[in-house]
């Protein structure tokens, strides 16, 4: 695909186009959040279903996973309606993470509440540490784009929602890292390991996701 090709994806044609099209690498780090924040949203909303399954009998917890998981699911309905409007190709892995990331849920939440506990901490560090760094890159690499009308250097409107999309998604996560900490998660046995080998095998989902 060319590169012309690539920057077209993500200049609206259903408004009135205000601002000049993005650079080829601009759209291209663009796709590349998109694929890898709704491969990784489509994870959450499975880890949060494995748990529930696995904890339904908890009459203390369940409305809390639940709260959680309610939250997944709009995260992951908004990032694949961006993937089929900007028509970004999903993660060629995406079969692995829905049985990964479901086996992840049911087996943390099969162990304990806290050890499900601990995997949401250890998930939505790594997840809200991810979402920073993509609205460093945001703030940083996309306030050049010229306004067709005035000629200013300004935020599309595309990167502006993108943005106030994931920032909003961000707070949600800590918050739910907040939630798991409240409920104990510090109390998992071996926490240490626990998070730790989660937080790996978060980063490495991250980081092929954004690739493949």
């Amino acid at each position: 695909m060319n590169r012309v090709t690539i920057a077209k994806r993500f200049t609206s044609t259903a408004v009135k186009t205000t601002h000049a099209p993005l650079s080829a690498a601009q759209a291209a780090y663009l796709e590349r959040v998109i694929r890898v924040d709704q491969a990784g949203e489509l994870g959450a909303d499975l880890i949060y279903a494995g748990q529930y399954l696995a904890l339904s009998h908890n009459k203390k917890v369940k409305p809390v996973i639940k709260h959680m998981w309610e939250q997944e699911v709009v995260h992951r309905t908004t990032f694949n309606e961006l993937q089929v409007q900007h028509r970004v190709r999903p993660s060629i892995l995406t079969p692995i993470w829905k049985v990964g990331a479901f086996g992840l849920g049911f087996a943390t939440g099969f162990m304990n509440k806290e050890a499900a506990m601990a995997c949401t901490e250890a998930v939505e560090t790594v997840i809200g540490s991810h979402y920073n760094q993509q609205l460093r890159v945001l703030s940083n690499n996309f306030g050049d784009i010229k306004e067709l009308d005035t000629g200013k250097y300004t935020d599309s409107k595309e990167v502006t929602n993108l943005k106030n999309t994931i920032m909003k998604f961000r707070d949600e996560e800590l918050e739910h890292l907040d939630t798991a900490i409240k409920n104990d998660s510090h109390n998992a046995r071996p926490y240490w390991l626990l998070t730790e080998t989660i937080k790996g095998i978060v980063k490495g989902a991250v980081f092929t996701a954004e690739r493949i």
